[in-house]
This record gives C-alpha cells, structure tokens and sequence, in this order.
C-alpha cells in the first residue's frame, strides 16, 4: 500500500468517526430535551 493510498484511508476514517461524533452530540442534546421535559402527575383516588 503507497503513502497515498494510506492517506486516502486515513482521511475516510477521519470522515467517518467525525459523522459519528456529530450524529452522537445531536442525539445526547435530543435525550436531554426529552429528559427536562415536564412531567405532571395527578394522585387520583377511584
């Protein structure tokens, strides 16, 4: 394998692992919204 091709590879890896990280940073900002959304719970007695 020459010096480019192993380059090429590397810059494929580099997209790759920064698609990930940005698909997980938008999934732990959409669990939060989830997380801090409000609740309201009624105690009723049949």
């Amino acid at each position: 394998m020459t010096t480019t091709e192993k380059i090429a590879n590397a810059k494929k890896r580099i997209d790759e692992l920064e698609r990930l990280i940005k698909f997980w940073n938008n999934s732990e900002q959409d669990e939060t919204k989830i997380a801090n959304f409000p609740i309201k719970i009624e105690n009723k007695v049949a």
